[in-house]
């Protein structure tokens, strides 16, 4: 081993130090995550934590056309979360192992670093995005009762007039059927089977009115 590690030249004991140590972060990440420890890691993308995230924010202005897609339209680009400890260790570990095997392909090694730096900022990129297309996904995941308004409903349990109580509608929301209470905006009693518009959302209760 002493060996092998004299025979390298400075630039690759830099990038095996590189390499190494970013790739071994990577493998630790791996396993705390199936242990359910921890869960910033290469395998899910759903959190970054681990360090303070530096949101990268290439235009606030969203009627302009910006780098990153925020992931609800792919000409839209927002703000991508890019440095990270995950995407960190992801660039250290791409950028060292490509250099090191085009280095010992025979390439001029200031060719092979730029080749590694293209792949590991590459990889970065890639790896941030992911994150951020879980997180959308996750939002879209939950239930914005906003949503529902303009939509109409079935009433489930009579609703009394304005001021006089709730009752119960069913709806479909986001793709789930849903059954939420629900308050009269009107004098008119709603009765059970009715169909409804949602026209506000108070807390968790919906506004409704005859259609």
């Amino acid at each position: 081993m002493q060996a092998w590690w004299d025979s390298l030249s400075e630039v690759l004991k830099i990038l095996y130090c590189i390499a190494i140590p970013s790739s071994l972060i990577l493998l630790l990440q791996m396993l705390l995550s199936m242990m359910g420890s921890h869960h910033d890691t290469g395998v899910e993308f759903s959190d970054t934590s681990g360090i303070d995230d530096l949101d990268i924010d290439f235009d606030s202005d969203a009627s302009n056309t910006d780098f990153i897609a925020d992931g609800s339209n792919p000409s839209d680009f927002a703000t991508l979360k890019l440095l990270t400890l995950q995407t960190i260790a992801i660039f250290l570990a791409v950028f060292g192992w490509v250099s090191i095997i085009c280095i010992s392909s025979g390439l001029h090694y200031l060719i092979s670093i730029w080749i590694g730096l293209i792949f590991g900022f590459g990889m970065m990129i890639l790896v941030a995005r992911m994150v951020q297309m879980s997180s959308k996904l996750t939002e879209n995941g939950t239930l914005n009762l906003k949503n529902a308004i303009g939509e109409t409903a079935t009433v489930y349990l009579t609703i009394p007039s304005k001021n006089d109580g709730t009752g119960k509608i069913t709806m479909q929301l986001q793709g789930r059927f849903c059954e939420f209470d629900a308050v009269n905006s009107g004098e008119k009693i709603l009765q059970t089977g009715s169909q409804v518009l949602v026209t506000d959302v108070l807390g968790d209760t919906l506004v409704v009115e005859e259609c």
